[in-house]
Order: structure tokens, then C-alpha cells, then sequence
């Protein structure tokens, strides 16, 4: 490069008399002469420096940094309900009875993505979800907080919309398995998002957040036993105000890192005293994390871990931080195509379980990321033969490590056989290193285990763990009453464990008296161990490799999907049916309360029917459900009727909660929209106490029932002309307790609707609710009101479509004698009911003008 610089200023006069053509052709040329140097310097860099037991270059040797390279994380295989209920980001996750984590609210979900109120407790073992339905459930949110005190979960703040910023505290009772809105004294908590909550003894401390366009800095402490908030008087170095940032509590010490200041991403380290009420900026040894937000903390043992998070180029690398030292480790994860954002993270025993996170853009959709785990049992052998640096030095180069042939006391490996998924799919790009062992291949047919007296338990275990032998996605579990203990070990470890038993044969005496002199824990630790000394280690302790029969006889848990396809194949098969109907076979359901409701396009074929009887009970046990129905088209009548059959069961009555709101209907008669969820929170979400509303189609109570629970509407007049319908709106008034504010009105709402009463008129009818325009103008106050009016629209005329509701109404108004001013004061978007279709609500605002 030096060279190529004293060219060019040597040749700067001759430059100068060439045309500008041959000046970059020039530049072209001298570019990819370096391009070629800069090759030849890398591949002599590679081929100097050793590479470490992956056969990736040791970074180490270059850089002096503590980086291990090829931890893998492998998907948690999910059954009980569809693993996309975990396809969520924004969302909480709180461990509980020290196994299972419960996972409330966040965006995503089943269907068409949305923020959700789902509460979901998460077997990370077994994979089993279990969705928990409780009456008075918080409404959708995401970007709240969820804490685990005793045997009750609060939940703090979040956003239920872009409007709606919260400051609610939610109590879940584990035990009662109930809701309850906590009324707290004190101070008042400003509303906030993005906010990060830990705990220490009974108290919930929250730090920062975002409230619209304002970041937070204050730190407040819910005391729970008394219900009752304070905001800390605080002093030393303080944290600047921040929001998407991680903190967690190690004793009596809080920690939080990174997030966002409103210009850029923080990187930056800060503890809190909860007994001196003292902040401070943490100086740390090594390398810190580079700055991030939407990140996530844990705390393993005495470790703070920190991983993922924006920008996503970060989200590859798990950084532990040891709170002993105060010095940085840094290990790299392979999955490529995770997204980490948003996510949740879990410590289970010695599992990290991450759950959600992802992200949208118009690239590339929406991208969420499965159910993941990784094995954190083996990251504190980082600690060998490890030397801290000066508080604010980054580490210094070690020395040069020994390919594996020789000693190798510093390689750190970091094994996992399981292949990174995301979203169901291997990821066949992602990159495993293999050892640089030149030994004789062997395909093992069976996971093995390595079986020894438990009095060498530790010994061998730490040289498993050292030389990364030990596969960590199986369990360590004893023989004959504890008598030995059996190590799951990996496919590469028996191959070389069978090579070494022969070159060794009889030269290794197995150890048999318990007396006898062996080498300690600490000897292995500290010791350059080779892997030949380590082999005649196990043999002498009488290591012996079996097949692990608990693998060998434990049947993987199937997904309902692949139990369905399975049930469906064999008897396709003994009735001499075309396998290809299984094409046919949904892959997404919804449900109704406890119905589960196939898809219109699944078992369309009339061949079928042939073998209903036998068919649908085989579907719905493989989907875990009491009843079973298909969707089919809604009537296109005026009273909209469902054509959803029952399959299995005897009727089609549900009850259905959202949003804290039980609908109760027959779903083979009245139909249910799950499309139009943000539209009722949002209606949900307005105040409307001192409102009488007028809903023209009221059905079972969509939007009737979001304003009087949600809305705490005055009063609400609800126009109905489906007699199915009615009788479930009766129900549905009676079962949310607001039956005293609400009147029925059934038949045609251009005969039954009242005049001049209204403050706001609910038009919830598609694809079109022009047929009642005049009946919504005449149903407002002589002073005006506001109207929802819904329709469908072609993305191409949305404006010509607002210019004509716009002049509609304001020529209606004008027919009807009212002096009005008629505005549109916002567009709803609410879903694309169809390609180029949107489903629209405009809020059109009527007032009476001056004079």
C-alpha cells in the first residue's frame, strides 16, 4: 500500500497531461493490484497463525480478545399449540417454578399479526405450550414488562397503540390463575414504553422508557406488599435518558446496558445501588459489547450476559460479562439468519431459552425467529488460563495455542450437533467447523453415552466439558441406584474414544480402588492436557461407551400437523385413496374457543366425503380439539350469515374472549372477524363516557360491546336485524355485566334507528354501509357528531372514495336542514380484505357552524 501511495505522488505531473479515460482506467488497474496484495497478506496470515479446534482462524492470537467461535443454538421443538403463538416480538417473558417461563401480550401471533393479550406458559423441556384463558385479561399491548414476585406476575406499562401509551399495573395470581387491575398510592408513574423493569426482594424497580416523543431517564421502585410507587432520589453518575435498553439485579446491585437516547445506540454500562440509592458507570476489563437497543440481559451464575438486539449485524455474538473481574467474554453464535430483536431471554437450570423477536420492513415482510436454546453450562470454562487486563485495557495477545494434535489447555469448543432453524427451516447455509483430527470416519447409528463410576463423575465431566465432548443438547442422568453415572457424548468423541482403546490396548490400567492416586479437577484446569493423556484418563477411570438407550427409546413429541398427516396417510392408505390428497391438509387453523375451525381451501376434494366418518375424528384428536368445523363463504345476504359446518360435535355455540370482552355466539350462524381486531381496540381505547352511541349493525356485539366495556360508553343503542344474532347479543350483554346500558333494536336500522340522539354512529358493515348514510346523519344530535363509517376500497381510489363520503355526507346534512362543517379527521387502514382491497374506516366529524 506504501508502495502504491509513492506511485501516485511520483506520477502526479504526468497525471496531470493524461486525459481523464486513462486516469481511471489507472485507478482501476492500481485497485485491483491491492485487492491481489491484500489476498496474498491474508492467506499468509492464515497460514502462519494456528487455527483453533472449529478450523476457524483463532482470533485470539491476532487480537489478544476472549472470543470462542461456533456455539450453535438449536430450535425448541413446540407442541400443545402452533409454534407460531411464539412468533411474537415486544412481548414479556417471566420464569416460573424455577422450569417453565409465561409469556404474556407482544405483536405477531397467529393470523394476521397484531398486538396480542395472550398469556402462554412455556415447557422449555418437553416443548409443550399451554395457552392459559382467563376472563379480564389486560388489553393488547407490547413493549410493557413482566416481573415474577412470589407467586404473582405484574405487568407495567407498555403501548396498546400509537395513542394509547400505558401506565396500568396488571397482578396475574398463578395459583388462582386470575387478573386483577392493581390500584397503587404513591406517586404517579408516568406512562411509558420500551421501559426495563428488575426485581430485588419484593421490589419492581422500572428505569426509562418512551412516552410519544418524550424519553424517560427517572427510575421509579413499585414496593408490591403495599402497593405503592415511589420515584428514587438519585445521585452519583447517571444513566441519560434512554429507551429499549436491557437491565437486570445481581444481589443488591441493578445493571442495565445500552438502548436508545433518540440520535443513536448506547453501548454503555451502568450498576445502581438499591441501598446507597447510588448510580454508577461500570469500568469493565476487554472488549465491551458494541452499542445496541431492543436487546436482552441475563444473569447466569455470577455472569451478565447480553445478546442480540439492533443493529442486527450485533445480534450473532452472546457477550458474558463476569461480575467478579468486571472482564468481557465474547462468544459467537451461529445463527445466521435469527432475528433477536425485541426478544425475550430466560435462564432454565443451565439452558438459555430465547423466545420471538424478529422484524418488518418492505424488503422483506415480516420475519420472526422459533424457540431457541443454547447450553450455558459450558461458557465459564472461559475462565482458563484467562489473564485480566488493566481496568479499560483491552486484553493482550496470549500465546500462540497448540493444534489439537498437541497441547491444547486454551482451545475452548463449544459443540452442538443440532443445525440452527428458522422458522421451521434448516438453515443448510449455516457453517460448522469440525476439529482438525485426522482420524478413521465412523458413522455412529445411535447417540452414545460414556458410562463410569460416579466417584470419577467430576473428573471425566471436565474433560468432556474441556475439549468440547460432551454433547450438551442430551441430559446427564445415573444408573443402579447412582452407582454410575452416564455422560451423553458426541458422534466425534466415539469415533476417536474407539481409535484410542485400540492404539492403547492394555497400557492403560483402569483405576478400580478409590484410594488410589488420580489427578484432581483442578489438575485437568490447570494442567497442559493433551488429548491422548485425556483419553487414558477416562480409559483408567473404566469409561465405557454404550448406546444411550434413553435417546434409543424415547419417541420424538410430534407436532399436531405431522400427527394429523400421519393419521390421515394411514387411512388414505388402508382405503386405497391417492396419497396426493394429503395436499390438501391444512397447516394453519384457527380457534374458536374450543373449536378448532379448518380453512375453506382444506379437503375440498369430493373423495373426502367418502371417508368422513372416519376422517374428521382423526383430525380433531390429532389437533387436540373437543369439536371440529370448516369455514366456508359467508352468505352474501343482508343478514351476512356463517356457513361454517360442525365436523365433530353436537353444536356450534362458543364462547370467545379478546380483549377482556366474552362474545358468545353459533358460529354456524353468526359470523366472527378476527381481521377487525385493532379496529375494535381501537374504538375500545376511546373515551366515551359521557357518549350515547348508536351502532347500525351491531351483529353480536363487535363494536357494541368494545364501547360499553372498553369505551365505558353512556349508552348504546344497538341495531340488529339477524335474529341469530340478536339472540347473541342478548347473551353477550347479560355475560360483560352492561345489559343496563344498552337498548336492541331489532329489524331494518333504516326503520328501527333513533333520531337525534347520538354523539357518535358506528357504521361497521362491508363492504359497503352506504345503504344507511342518511340513517346514520339523522341518528346525531342537531349539534352534530362523529360517524365510523367502514367500507371496502381499491387502493387506487382511496381519495376518490373520501371525496365521496366527504361530499355525501355534507349534501345529506345539508338535505336534513343541519348547518354542519364536515371534516374527516383520521383514515383508519384496518387490513387488505382482498389483493388491492383495503378495509377502510374514516372517522368523519360533523360540527355545527357559527351564525
Amino acid at each position: 500500500m506504501v508502495k502504491l501511495i509513492v506511485m501516485v505522488v511520483i506520477c502526479v505531473e504526468g497525471i496531470k497531461r493524461l486525459p481523464l479515460k486513462e486516469i481511471l482506467s489507472a485507478i482501476v488497474v492500481w485497485r485491483k493490484i491491492w485487492i491481489l496484495k491484500r489476498k496474498i497478506l491474508m492467506t499468509s496470515i492464515v497460514a502462519y497463525f494456528p487455527l483453533n479446534v472449529t478450523g476457524s482462524l483463532n482470533l485470539k492470537s491476532l487480537t489478544g480478545s476472549q472470543k470462542v467461535l461456533g456455539i450453535n443454538l438449536s430450535v425448541i421443538e413446540i407442541i400443545g399449540e402452533p409454534v407460531e403463538r411464539l412468533f411474537l416480538w415486544g412481548h414479556s417473558g417471566c420464569m416460573v417454578d424455577q422450569q417453565k417461563i409465561l409469556i404474556f401480550a407482544g405483536f405477531g401471533g397467529i393470523g394476521r399479526h397484531a398486538r396480542r393479550n395472550d398469556l402462554l406458559l412455556l415447557d422449555p423441556e418437553c416443548g409443550m405450550i399451554e395457552a392459559i384463558h382467563v376472563q379480564g385479561a389486560p388489553c393488547p399491548r407490547l413493549g410493557h414488562t413482566s416481573s415474577v414476585v412470589g407467586g404473582f406476575m405484574y405487568v407495567i406499562g407498555g403501548r396498546a397503540d400509537p395513542l394509547n401509551i400505558l401506565n396500568d399495573v396488571w397482578v396475574f395470581n398463578m395459583a388462582k390463575k386470575e387478573w386483577n387491575l392493581l390500584q397503587c398510592s404513591g406517586c404517579h408513574l408516568p406512562p411509558r414504553h420500551r421501559h426495563a423493569a428488575a426485581v430485588v426482594g419484593t421490589r419492581i424497580y422500572v428505569h426509562g422508557g418512551i412516552c410519544k416523543d418524550e424519553i424517560i431517564s427517572s427510575l421509579y421502585v413499585l414496593d408490591t406488599y403495599k402497593a405503592e410507587w415511589t420515584e428514587i432520589e438519585i445521585q452519583g453518575n447517571l444513566p441519560s435518558p434512554r429507551h429499549s435498553h436491557s437491565m437486570d439485579s445481581h444481589g443488591s446491585n441493578l445493571y442495565t446496558f445500552g438502548g436508545f437516547n433518540g440520535e443513536k445506540a448506547l453501548g454503555d454500562l451502568y450498576s445502581f445501588d438499591v441501598r446507597t440509592c447510588l448510580w454508577s458507570k461500570q469500568k469493565t476489563n476487554g472488549k465491551a459489547p458494541k452499542a445496541r437497543f431492543s436487546h436482552s440481559m441475563f444473569i447466569y451464575k455470577n455472569y451478565l450476559g447480553i445478546f442480540g438486539g439492533c443493529p442486527v449485524s450485533q445480534n450473532h455474538e452472546l457477550s458474558l460479562l463476569d461480575l467478579q473481574s468486571y472482564t468481557w467474554k465474547h462468544i459467537m453464535v451461529n445463527s445466521i439468519d435469527g432475528l433477536f430483536v425485541r426478544s425475550t431471554v430466560n435462564v432454565v437450570g443451565d439452558s438459555l431459552i430465547l423466545i420471538g423477536g424478529g422484524a418488518s420492513c418492505f424488503a422483506f415482510g415480516t420475519k420472526f425467529s422459533e424457540p431457541m436454546k443454547v447450553n450455558l453450562s459450558l461458557l465459564t470454562s472461559l475462565d482458563d488460563n484467562f489473564t485480566p487486563t488493566k481496568i479499560g485495557e483491552e486484553s493482550r495477545d496470549s500465546p500462540e495455542e497448540e493444534t489439537i494434535e498437541g497441547k491444547n489447555a486454551n482451545v475452548q469448543y463449544l459443540h452442538s450437533t443440532a443445525k440452527p432453524k428458522v422458522n421451521g427451516h434448516i438453515n443448510q447455509n449455516a457453517h460448522f467447523e469440525e476439529p482438525s483430527v485426522k482420524v478413521e470416519r465412523q458413522m455412529v447409528a445411535v447417540p452414545c453415552i460414556l458410562q463410569l463410576g460416579k466417584q470419577h463423575a467430576k473428573l471425566v465431566k471436565d474433560i468432556l466439558k474441556r475439549f468440547g465432548w460432551l454433547d450438551i443438547e442430551r441430559k446427564v442422568y445415573s444408573r443402579e441406584d447412582g452407582m454410575f453415572i452416564c455422560f451423553p457424548v458426541t458422534e466425534k468423541f466415539c469415533t476417536m474414544f474407539e481409535d484410542k482403546q485400540k492404539d492403547l490396548g492394555d497400557s492403560c490400567k483402569v483405576v478400580t480402588d478409590l484410594h488410589s492416586p488420580r489427578p484432581s479437577c483442578l489438575d485437568i484446569l490447570s494442567q497442559d492436557i493433551s488429548i491422548s493423556e485425556s483419553f487414558k484418563l477416562l480409559i483408567a477411570c473404566g469409561a465405557t461407551k454404550l448406546v444411550d438407550e434413553v435417546v434409543k427409546n424415547k419417541k420424538t413429541p410430534n407436532t399436531p400437523h405431522k400427527m394429523m398427516k400421519e393419521e390421515v396417510a394411514s387411512l388414505l392408505n388402508s382405503q386405497g385413496l391417492p396419497p396426493e390428497l394429503l395436499e390438501q391438509l391444512p397447516s394453519r387453523w384457527e380457534r374458536l374457543g374450543d373449536i378448532v375451525v379448518l380453512p375453506v381451501t382444506s379437503f375440498k376434494d369430493p373423495l373426502w366425503d367418502s371417508v368422513g366418518k372416519e376422517l374428521w375424528p382423526l383430525v380433531a384428536k390429532s389437533l387436540g380439539a373437543l369439536r371440529l368445523a370448516r369455514q366456508a363463504e359467508i352468505a352474501q345476504t343482508g343478514t351476512r350469515d356463517s356457513k361454517l359446518k360442525i365436523l365433530v360435535g353436537d353444536d356450534g355455540w362458543v364462547d370467545h374472549r379478546e380483549n377482556g370482552i366474552l362474545y358468545s355466539f353459533d358460529a354456524t350462524k353468526c359470523m366472527f372477524s378476527w381481521g377487525n381486531l385493532s379496529e375494535k381496540l381501537r374504538m375500545g381505547s376511546l373515551d366515551c363516557r359521557n357518549d350515547v352511541i348508536v351502532d347500525l349493525f351491531s351483529g353480536i356485539g363487535y363494536f357494541t360491546l368494545p364501547f360499553l366495556v372498553r369505551a365505558n360508553a353512556k349508552f348504546v343503542y344497538a341495531c340488529e336485524w339477524n335474529p341469530d344474532a340478536v339472540e347473541a347479543l342478548h347473551r353477550n350483554l347479560q355475560a360483560n355485566s352492561v345489559a343496563d346500558r344498552c337498548t336492541i333494536l331489532e329489524g331494518d336500522n333504516r326503520v328501527t334507528a333513533p333520531k337525534g340522539v347520538a354523539d357518535r354512529v358506528c357504521l361497521g358493515l362491508l363492504p359497503t354501509s352506504e345503504g344507511s348514510w342518511v340513517t346514520a346523519v339523522r341518528a346525531l344530535r342537531q349539534e352534530g357528531g362523529m360517524l365510523h363509517i367502514h367500507g371496502n376500497v381499491k387502493d387506487s381510489e382511496e381519495g376518490s372514495w373520501k371525496n365521496h363520503v366527504l361530499q355525501s355526507i355534507t349534501d345529506i346534512a345539508r338535505s336534513e336542514g343541519y348547518h354542519w362543517e364536515v371534516l374527516i379527521e383520521h383514515v383508519e387502514r384496518v387490513k387488505w380484505y382482498a389483493p388491492h382491497i383495503r378495509h377502510l374506516v374514516v372517522d368523519v366529524r360533523c360540527q355545527q357552524t357559527q351564525g
